[in-house]
């Protein structure tokens, strides 16, 4: 696993696949699903790995925190750089803090908590984790006006800050009044589009963000790398036509459940067992699931074409 801090340059490099976590029956991390899920990320050319909301690490016990985070830092290849979430609740998250120290994660993403909390609040508890973790930490902005340019600004100017995901929904992505300010606030290179390839040939083009997330980069990651580097080129139209292919997977998430749908689909396309969701969430319906199949086993089926024209040199570049 690479362990060095997370600069702007490393993060243009890739995609940032987030990923679900396959589980047993008993809700155990299963340790050769997930090397399944990781060796088809890499293949694709994705060497960096975000495990948050995907991965229902808002659910994850204390108890099977240490174990989990071995064996993700045992899975990653060499140049693949792996990102766990802590809290959302504060005191969790100062538990996990401390289990962090020990491994040698560049970085760790906080995720966010809505319900209980305010904005000063949030800062102070933010600061109380990067302060024990003992590294700069990535910021998740997904609520509209959840934390303030300023206060932002001055979490970033005491390095508390690696990286920040935008991941805030708006009706019309090019007309973002909060990204706008948060851009012109902090700059851009330390800001990552965190809402998948919908929204992010307008992030990195009219923004100008440093890079992506996504989940579905986890059924075809040599698609939405080949995007990321269209993107970088301003192959606008090839970038596109990539971002199509996306569509069909991307609006059964958006429809139903994003989590629910992508750990179902990733199991669907033949790529990972991913197993039962945990409690606080159900299965995606059983009438949904021949379309989820279909979207998924489409996107792998475009992947491999693509991969197969393209080649692994496009596809690592």
């Amino acid at each position: 696993m690479e362990t060095r801090l997370l600069t702007p340059q490393r993060l243009s490099q890739s995609v940032i696949a987030v990923p679900p976590l396959a589980r047993d029956s008993h809700g155990f991390p299963v340790r050769e699903e997930n090397r399944k899920m990781i060796e088809h990320l890499q293949g694709g050319g994705v060497n960096l790995l975000l495990y948050g909301g995907n991965a229902l690490f808002y659910h994850l016990p204390l108890s099977q925190f240490a174990a989990t985070l071995e064996m993700l830092q045992s899975l990653a290849g060499e140049g693949t750089a792996v990102v766990p979430s802590v809290g959302p609740a504060y005191g969790l998250m100062m538990d996990q803090a401390t289990v962090l120290r020990d491994f040698a994660f560049p970085t760790a993403m906080v995720l966010p908590q809505r319900e209980v909390a305010d904005e000063l609040g949030i800062a102070r508890g933010i600061r109380a984790f990067a302060d024990r973790f003992g590294r700069p930490i990535v910021l998740y902005l997904k609520f509209p006006h959840w934390l303030s340019a300023p206060l932002i600004e001055a979490m970033v100017r005491d390095g508390l800050i690696s990286w920040i995901k935008y991941a805030v929904v708006v009706e019309d992505p090019g007309d973002d009044d909060e990204l706008r300010v948060l851009a012109d606030t902090l700059g851009t290179s330390q800001i990552i589009s965190g809402i998948g390839e919908q929204p992010a040939i307008i992030h990195l083009r009219d923004f100008r963000l440093q890079g992506y997330t996504s989940g579905c980069v986890c059924v075809a990651p040599h698609r939405s790398m080949a995007m990321l580097r269209a993107i970088q080129a301003g192959a606008w139209d090839e970038a596109e036509s990539l971002r199509a292919c996306f569509h069909p997977l991307e609006d059964l998430r958006n429809r139903i459940h994003p989590i629910r749908v992508l750990h179902r689909a990733v199991e669907l396309a033949g790529i990972a067992t991913t197993g039962p969701l945990p409690p606080l969430l159900s299965d995606v319906p059983a009438e949904s699931v021949p379309a989820i199949a279909a979207a998924a086993r489409e996107l792998l089926a475009s992947e491999a074409l693509l991969s197969c024209t393209t080649g692994p040199d496009h596809a690592h570049s």
